[in-house]
């Protein structure tokens, strides 16, 4: 199928350059222009030459990057202050203790 579609695509671009060329060359010359008609075709036909080869010579795109999916992290642990009794060395003494589930 892509093959259909590049012979067909070659064969309109021949076309249309033979049109334009033949537009070109049945314009008529005057000896006063110089030559500008000439100096234009040809500087554009080098120009699309130029233009063509390093379009065609450009490296590949890189791939498009991955796509990681979301990894699940569960919540973090709720913690609050509990007063507990607790033992210093000497005697019970009511403290604030951090306890987390």
């Amino acid at each position: 199928m892509s093959t259909i579609i590049g012979n067909a695509l070659r064969a309109g671009m021949a076309l249309g350059l033979s049109i334009a060329l033949m537009g070109a060359v049945s314009a008529p010359a005057r000896a006063q222009d110089g030559g500008a008609v000439a100096a234009g075709i040809i500087g554009g036909m080098a120009l699309g030459a130029i233009a063509g080869s390093a379009i065609a010579s450009a490296p590949p795109p890189p791939p498009p990057p991955y796509y990681y999916e979301p990894v699940y992290a569960p919540p973090p642990p709720r913690c609050w202050l509990q007063p507990q009794q607790v033992w210093n060395g000497y005697a019970y003494v009511w403290t604030r203790v951090q306890v987390c589930n």
